[in-house]
């Protein structure tokens, strides 16, 4: 996946690549493969002819070896194509990216995330992905997996993989606490902050109920579920001051009850790996992140955790499916239709699913999910199993943060301390934080 998935509480805050950062008025090119070429005479220079693309991910060395295998198997099918892999590393792959598109020298297939494709969608330089129904269907993805692909209702990227929004659960710590699993198809966040509290107060010091407080991801997840969006399809701001408001007053309350953390104990606990969070240590009951850290945490933790909705699903789901990668194909490539193929090949077959697993998220298509599950750890089947659960809801857009929405990731957890530190009222920073984030989008 990828980046560490963020929890949606402090650890949540972790510095990556913006969720939906995309700019206002992005104009897409959706052309064909012979203008393609046409508009850019070094293209097929560049990816060496019709029958040769390039590509590029970021990873470690298990995923360049599981990559190789998948392209070399692509290879077997398709024995005039040739592909070459530019793996790189996610520290210096943005800037390389960068100098070769100044070059036009970019590969054909582009591994992306956040922010990305919708940046270079505005440059012209990704290709609608619509234009190539007969290499890549869409239809086979979940719907809302595409939306954060999506830019001015062009697709220009495809998930590599999705995960959702969840709620972890450590049974362990619940019983130990002689505190019954609350019904978590129906609970509420004041449920949630009452069974968290009840946890502490029948917990050894430094066991919580929870193990971390709320930060950016969980404000939009907050402000799905009262009928809102972080921000609007045409690129403004979807809440209103009072539903920011009342995150800001849940926070505080998980603080000032017990139930999280305290402020000071948050903000050590905001950037750590998942071996040293409270769920990884055994030392919290639940935590909100990303349904893909179940199996990392189980693993730390050395313990069967479980996998569940969060607080106020049951009555307006607020969920979405977060893409852990995405996939794109430069515009300026001289073989849109061999890109276009190995991109679904990727993504839609069987035996390519069978390799990557879950690496680069629990895959998008449904039938690849399918192909993988028998050869899954417990863990990543019931990863599996909460997307398919959510895949089958008709779950809200997603739209693309507009250009200045990634600095507002950062204006989230500041604001939100100074409420837990008791610097500001919930109310105060509510008002700040509607100051700060719209003059962000205005300004940029």
């Amino acid at each position: 996946m990828p980046r560490r998935p963020r929890p949606l509480s402090a650890p949540l805050s972790v510095r990556s690549l913006s969720r939906r950062r995309a700019l206002a008025g992005a104009s897409i090119l959706a052309v064909g493969g012979a203008a393609l070429a046409a508009c850019n005479p070094n293209a097929a220079e560049r990816s060496g002819g019709d029958q040769a693309i390039r590509f590029s991910w970021w990873g470690n060395t298990d995923r360049q070896a599981t990559t190789e295998e998948i392209v070399a198997l692509f290879r077997e099918r398709n024995p005039d194509v040739t592909i070459t892999t530019e793996p790189g590393d996610i520290s210096s792959y943005w800037d390389r990216l960068n100098t070769a598109v100044a070059a036009s020298d970019e590969p054909d297939v582009i591994t992306m995330g956040g922010a990305y494709p919708a940046e270079y969608a505005e440059r012209g330089l990704l290709l609608d992905l619509g234009s190539m129904a007969e290499q890549l269907d869409l239809s086979v993805f979940d719907e809302s997996s595409l939306s954060p692909g999506t830019v001015d209702g062009t697709v220009v990227a495809v998930p590599t993989g999705i995960n959702a929004p969840a709620m972890i659960v450590n049974p362990a710590v619940l019983e130990a606490a002689g505190i019954d699993m609350p019904d978590t198809a129906t609970w509420t966040w004041d449920e949630y902050v009452e069974v968290c509290a009840a946890v502490t107060a029948a917990s050894p010091e430094g066991t919580f109920g929870s193990g971390t407080t709320l930060t950016h991801d969980s404000l939009d997840l907050w402000a799905r579920q009262r009928g809102q969006n972080l921000y609007t399809e045409d690129g403004q701001l979807g809440l209103d001051i009072g539903t920011v408001e009342g995150f800001f007053q849940l926070a505080k309350d998980l603080v000032d009850t017990g139930a999280a953390p305290s402020a000071d104990r948050l903000v050590e606990l905001a950037e750590v790996s998942n071996e040293q969070t409270l769920m990884g240590t055994g030392q919290a009951a639940f935590m909100a992140t990303w349904s893909s850290s179940l199996t990392s945490l189980s693993e730390v933790a050395a313990t069967e955790l479980q996998l569940v909705p969060l607080p106020g699903e049951g009555r307006e789901p607020g969920a979405w499916l977060q893409p852990s990668q995405m996939y794109t194909i430069s515009n300026r490539t001289a073989a849109p239709e061999i890109a276009a193929s190995f991109v679904s090949f990727l993504l839609t077959d069987p035996d390519a699913g069978r390799l990557v697993l879950t690496d680069r998220g629990v895959p998008a298509v449904a039938a690849q999910r399918e192909a993988i599950l028998p050869e899954l750890s417990a863990t990543a089947q019931a990863e599996v199993a909460y997307i398919d659960q959510l895949s089958a809801m008709e779950l809200k857009p997603t739209w693309i943060g507009p250009a200045g929405s990634t600095a507002i990731e950062e204006i989230t957890p500041r604001n939100q301390q100074e409420v837990l530190f008791g610097r500001m009222t919930p109310a105060e920073a509510a008002a700040a934080w509607f100051e700060e984030a719209t003059a962000a989008i205005d300004g940029s």
